[in-house]
This record gives C-alpha cells, structure tokens and sequence, in this order.
C-alpha cells in the first residue's frame, strides 16, 4: 500500500493537493531567489532578546499576515486592485459584509473556501502575471511598508546577521509576497501559485491555497531542495492554523497568537512574542470600525472571499 493508500479517496486527493501545492510554492520561492539579487536590509533596530545561531542547515520560515505585518496582506492587496478598477463598487459592499460575517463567526468550510478561491482566480484570470508583479510594488508602497510589525522584522534580521536564509509563508498570492520578501531584504517567499501560461492568468491554481497543512508541505519540499534540517530551523506564525508548519521545525514561535495557537505554545513551552498593545488585539481581523471600516474591510474580501458570478 503506498504512504497514502489507508486514507479515505477523498482524504487522499486534499493531501495530494497540499503536496502539489506546497511542492510548487517552493519551486517558485527557488526559482525567485535565484533570480533576485540579494538587497541590503533595512535597519531593524533593537536587538531580539534571544540567541539565534549560525547554521547553514538552518533556516527561518515566517508566517505574514499578523506576523511580520499588521493584518492581512490580501486585504491590502485587494484595496489596490480596487483603487486600479479590477472590480466593480456593487460588489464592495457584499464583499464588505461577507467578509465580517465570516471573521465573526469563525466559519471556514469547504463551499466557502471554494467561493473564494474561484472570487480571486475570476479576478486575475487573463491578466498578465507581470502586471500583477508591477501593481504589487505599488501596492507596498501604498499600504504595507508601515505595517511591518519592527519586532518580527528584528527577529528575521537576527536569522539573516547569521548567515542563514529567511523565508515569508503565506497564502498571499506568491507575486506579491516576492515583493513584500524582496523590499524586507529576505531570501523570498512560499505563497500560493496561480497557472499562468505565456505570462498569463489562466483562471486555475497549481494545487490549492498556500493555507494550513500545505505550507507545512511548502516548508518541508523547500528544506529538502535547500538540504536543511528542519529540527534545527524556526518558524513563525500567528494563527493556529500554522500549527502543521511550527511543528516541523525545532524552534517554533507564536508571534502575536491567537487564543488557540497561544493554549498550544504554552502546552508545548514554545517561545512565544506578543507585539500588539492591549488584549483586544487578540482578536485579530475583526474590523476595528462599523460603517467605513467594514466596508474597506470589504476590498479583501474581493480577492479571498466569496464573489458568485451571475
């Protein structure tokens, strides 16, 4: 019996998506890195106040939305793309409404993560993935280069004053997290794939979404590509949901978890950084505002959640 043959045919073709997915996350994260000269990274002030070692068989994988940046990077993203005509007003508002409905109630089953993989795909299809590249630079700029958490950012620049390679592992289209690695002066970043064909957006993924068990694959066919040992790597997240991916590594951190991922770092004495002031910051991504900010919440939305054609 192969290593999937006692799983379920439905269970067995969801892990093979997560493969397939984190396997070509990491070729893309490969291939940028080779193709992006090295930048030199900005200041990050303090120092962290822990010991990180040198190790060329080590490595850091961190998490984005919450961890190295303030909020969700889909959510800025989809402001741009907005503020560029890529979607129409009418649907702002049921984006907007759709989009705290689920951050409230907490719900994320299969129909509705399908709604927002077919929302972003419809979106980008047919548009040039160099368009995208160059919107994402713009984008940076507008909304994300002061939402970078400096904590986080002093944490990766510890890895890199120690020779060793750092990685962004996000569900973040892997276009616009090449960007955000790339200005951080990181190594790059394992994010989830559109096919593309002749540079264009075919409409379809290559897997699934770069979102729970498949980053773990994403970090796991990296480490074996870069031949690393992953017990003597660290990994960063938020959420819970990266829990597959903090348990790979030797040195797990919960940065700024939520209420589920910080019950299991302290079961597990991992390490665990809180950037956020006040305990209300816990609940991250509920909108911090009615009215206005629900609705700019909304521009997320148009590129992760739920947008039925008719």
């Amino acid at each position: 019996m192969g290593a999937l043959g006692w799983l379920s045919p439905r269970r067995r073709s969801a892990t093979a998506r997560s493969v397939l997915a984190g396997e070509a996350s990491a070729e893309a994260a490969r291939k940028s890195a080779r193709a992006t000269e090295e930048a030199a990274p900005p200041d990050s002030g303090t120092e962290p106040d822990f010991p990180v070692h040198g190790d060329e068989r080590a490595a850091a994988f961190f998490d984005l939305d919450n961890t190295v940046m303030q909020g969700a990077a889909i959510f800025h993203f989809g402001r741009g793309l907005y503020k560029r005509k890529f979607f129409e007003t009418r649907d702002l508002a049921r984006f907007a409404w759709q989009q705290a409905y689920f951050r409230l109630a907490g719900l994320e089953d299969p129909e509705h993560m399908q709604d927002a993989r077919d929302s972003a795909l419809s979106i980008v299809k047919g548009h040039r993935v160099s368009e995208l590249r160059s919107i994402g630079e713009e984008i940076y700029d507008e909304y994300m280069a002061e939402r970078i958490w400096p904590g986080t950012r002093a944490l990766a620049q510890a890895h890199l004053d120690a020779g060793q390679k750092v990685w962004l592992v996000t569900a973040a289209p892997v276009e616009i997290a090449q960007v955000i690695a790339r200005r951080l002066g990181l190594t790059g970043a394992l994010g989830t794939v559109a096919e593309s064909v002749g540079g264009v957006y075919t409409g379809k993924l290559v897997g699934e979404p770069l979102h729970g068990p498949a980053k773990a694959e994403a970090v796991r066919a990296l480490a074996t590509a870069e031949h690393l040992d992953l017990s003597r790597c660290a990994a960063y997240s938020d959420s819970h949901n990266d829990i597959p991916m903090l348990s790979l590594v030797g040195h797990p951190y919960a940065i700024n978890p939520d209420s589920k991922l910080r019950k299991h770092a302290r079961e597990l004495e991992w390490r665990l950084r809180d950037y956020r002031t006040g305990r209300k910051a816990a609940k991250v991504g509920i909108p911090a505002a009615a009215g206005v900010g629900a609705v700019a919440g909304g521009t997320a939305a148009a590129i992760a959640l739920h947008r039925r054609r008719r």
